[in-house]
């Protein structure tokens, strides 16, 4: 054990007897981890369960280790009986975790922050929670007994909550392995919210939380967030907030918007601790900060779409309109920018260059966002080239619009504008833009886990930029992989929560150069039951279609080729899969 561990077990051991006096926990709030695969849970997502064990974790505890077989017993002998089996670990490395329980049937939520084991009281490895759906009580806290089942203290605990009845035994001590744990709730009495809060909604949360902002509500002083502080620290434990959904282990990003591990612990225990003011000015009450209408400037071009009337109920159909090119000349695209008349109804707004030379009615419309300009959707700011490229629109050409309307309650006219940026000449490469859509999925009734995929084989060496996801309220989890012409996978990108309210384009800090002959998977995983809220209705097979009630598996792909400008394009195909 290494001396920066041993001073960690010993900052544990000390809060755990600082914690003694603390009363223990009845109720357990919600929370969201990933596990070692990288898999989002939920623990309010269990409530259809009979009952959830939960085993604290340590790689390096060899008793703990020496259990996990009991505990695999244990969730074979209540196999179909509505039982969870999970562990948590709040201090061991998730690619080791993986490494060393490759084969494991038991996800290990890795605690990150050590927030949830804190809030659970977790001070020992091998210290095993059951805990009742009905009201979230911990019904069981004690060891894992490593006696025959229906004869040990968990064992016994399950069946009795199974059985409605409550536990004899329901609180046992436990020897072994002490684990770390972050600093004590008490702790977050100490912070500055002068200091240290405020600055960090400032630079966080406070350009969607702001007048005329997105966010449901203005982070304008102090007491407004204190109002709101325990929503706060459940969309912080639960990782709705900030909206930021790329699994930290893959890929390095642009514009994360997460909160740092330091960060999360000190906002969630200053709202633990009740949020004190103390002293100091209040940065929210005194931030005169404005926002550009426009996020470039001034567009050196503004379209305003054909406005509509969108009713008060009812579902509207995609509006497509294709607006003429008045500007008699060819131009470079750098930038693009869009601002709905009205959010309230504006769900998306995708916007391509229209060519009149294709015939088909359809196909413009499908090739109207390729090249693609720009969208709007939830979650999603402007558009800006990467250096060095552009999307060309020639005099010849006009602009394609296509509209998703929902409806708010109360009828509204809306009308879009559309900002464009040029370039002062021509840039050395053509940025270009490729979904990955797959129209044949079919998603069957009442399935938690559904996946569907889509290949895409590239024919040129390309530089990617950015990747986007899309799927409707059945979205559970997405992914980008390369696989390479040698054979060699990598994976890309993952979203292990996919949320439909926070459709985010994903650039890569790092652009990511491939050769040709690179296949691109995309591939998302579809919640069609009973457990998610957004679902439309559960017992439907849902097919592919444009409004949210259907579904869709369509992937965006960003990127650039090694070849300039002034070489012919080549087309790329793609290939469906189940």
């Amino acid at each position: 054990m290494t001396s920066v561990r041993k001073a960690a077990v010993a900052a544990a051991v000390l809060w755990a007897a600082s914690a003694g006096a603390t009363a223990p926990i009845d109720h357990v709030d919600n929370f969201a981890l990933l596990d070692q695969a990288g898999k989002y849970h939920d623990l309010y997502y269990l409530s259809d369960a009979k009952a959830v064990v939960l085993m604290t974790h340590d790689d390096e505890c060899a008793a703990v280790n020496d259990s996990l077989p009991a505990l695999e017993q244990a969730k074979a002998s209540y196999a179909g009986r509505g039982v969870e089996f999970l562990m948590i670990n709040t201090q061991d490395d998730r690619d080791a975790v993986a490494a060393k329980l490759k084969g494991t049937s038991i996800p290990v939520l890795i605690d990150d922050t050590h927030l949830v084991s804190e809030s659970l009281q977790l001070t020992k490895a091998g210290e095993v929670l059951v805990i009742d759906p009905k009201g979230w009580k911990v019904a069981y806290r004690g060891p894992l007994d490593k006696a025959k089942a229906g004869n040990g203290l968990l064992t016994g605990a399950l069946d009795s909550v199974l059985a409605g009845q409550p536990v004899k035994q329901a609180k046992v001590g436990v020897r072994g392995c002490a684990v770390k744990v972050a600093k004590a709730t008490h702790a977050g009495a100490k912070v500055s919210y002068s200091e240290q809060i405020a600055p960090m909604l400032i630079d966080n949360c406070v350009t969607c939380h702001r007048a005329g902002g997105i966010g449901p509500w203005a982070m304008t002083s102090y007491d407004m967030v204190k109002g709101f502080s325990p929503m706060i620290r459940e969309v912080v434990r639960t990782k709705r907030m900030p909206p930021w959904h790329a699994d930290p282990h893959t890929g390095v990003w642009n514009g994360d918007r997460s909160l740092s591990v330091e960060e999360k612990q000190t906002l969630v225990h200053w709202i633990e601790a009740g949020t004190p003011r103390g002293k100091g000015p209040d940065p929210l009450a005194d931030l005169h900060k404005t926002w550009s209408e426009w996020a470039f400037g001034k567009p050196d071009m503004v379209i305003e779409v054909p406005g509509f009337d969108v009713p008060a109920t009812g579902i509207v159909d995609y509006k497509r309109y294709v607006v003429p090119n008045t500007l008699g000349r060819d131009v470079w695209v750098r930038a693009t920018d869009i601002i709905p008349g009205d959010r309230a109804v504006v769900h998306h707004v995708i916007v391509g260059v229209y060519d009149p030379k294709i015939a088909d009615e359809r196909m413009r419309m499908i090739k109207a966002s390729s090249p693609s300009l720009g969208a709007y959707v939830p979650g999603n700011g402007p558009t800006l080239y990467p250096e060095d490229t552009g999307v060309l629109v020639r005099k010849d050409q006009a602009f394609a619009f296509q509209m998703h309307y929902t409806v708010s309650g109360k009828a509204v006219h809306d009308t879009t504008r559309f900002g464009l940026y040029f370039r002062d000449a021509a840039p050395t490469y053509e940025f270009k833009t490729v979904a990955l859509a797959n129209p044949n999925i079919k998603i069957p009734p009442n399935t938690k886990e559904h996946s569907e995929t889509i290949t895409q084989q590239f024919p040129r060496d390309m530089i990617i930029f950015r990747l986007t996801p899309h799927a409707h309220f059945r979205g559970r989890a997405s992914q980008f992989t390369a696989i390479y012409p040698d054979g060699r996978e990598e994976l890309l990108l993952s979203v292990p929560k996919y949320d439909f309210n926070w459709q985010t384009t994903y650039t890569l800090a790092k652009p990511l150069q491939v050769p040709a002959g690179t296949k691109i998977v995309h591939t998302t995983v579809y919640d069609n039951s009973v457990q998610n809220p957004a679902n439309p209705d559960p017992n439907r097979t849902v097919p592919w279609g444009e409004q949210s009630f259907d579904e869709m598996l369509y992937g965006v792909v960003q990127f650039r080729e090694l070849t300039p400008v002034s070489a012919t394009p080549v087309q790329v195909s793609s290939a469906a899969g189940n």
